[in-house]
């Protein structure tokens, strides 16, 4: 449901937010954000934006240039029900805080772009963009980062190193490999080749 500025207003208000949360996507597809607290958040946000340091985004901006602008969008405002203080979410557009035009590196920028040239060139009118979410599951994972050492250790039964590992229980040989476990048929490491009447 598209939202109006006074809307996300009144939202912030019936929930009693404590924070408003800008978040923006950098060009490796990580989501970045900046919390303010509510008290410092009015109308002006959807009009003059909030600065922020772009150079402390990877592959963005040098510090003699990091000034940008994130202007939030009131039509994705929604609260976070994960926050344990009552919060706002607002996707934000990446600006040039110069002349205002949308930053060249920023995914949602290149979207809007990509759909204006399918229009312009007759491909198509609409494009939809989202997220690609994964997650891993592993039995153990150890990590360390100290003056002198570091090291990090993931423990899966099913890693594809796991295959000669002396296991509890047993090892039962089979790990895909790398990149290998997307679509392939259980079984298909020992499919054997059959004659018709047989199948």
């Amino acid at each position: 449901m598209a939202k109006s500025v006074a809307d996300v207003m009144k939202l912030v208000k019936e929930n009693e937010c404590k924070f408003v949360d800008f978040r923006f996507t950098d060009t490796r597809g990580k989501e970045q954000h900046v919390s303010v607290p509510a008290s410092h958040f009015d109308e002006d946000k959807f009009s003059e934006g909030h600065a922020f340091d772009g150079s402390s985004i990877a592959g963005w901006k040098g510090i003699e240039a990091s000034d940008m602008l994130l202007m939030p969008d009131p039509g994705t405002a929604y609260i976070d029900p994960f926050y344990e203080e009552p919060t706002l979410v607002l996707t934000c557009d990446v600006l040039e805080p110069g002349d205002g035009k949308a930053y060249e590196r920023d995914p949602r920028s290149l979207a809007k772009r990509a759909e204006a040239y399918l229009k312009a060139s007759g491909i198509g009118d609409t494009a939809y963009f989202g997220p690609e979410p994964e997650f891993f599951v592993f039995d153990g994972v150890r990590w360390s980062t100290e003056p002198g050492h570091s090291f990090y250790q993931i423990e899966e039964y099913e890693a594809p190193w796991n295959t000669g590992a002396k296991l509890e229980g047993g090892n039962r040989g089979h790990r895909p490999t790398t990149k290998g476990g997307y679509f392939p048929w259980p079984r298909s490491t020992a499919r054997t080749t059959c004659a018709p009447r047989w199948c």
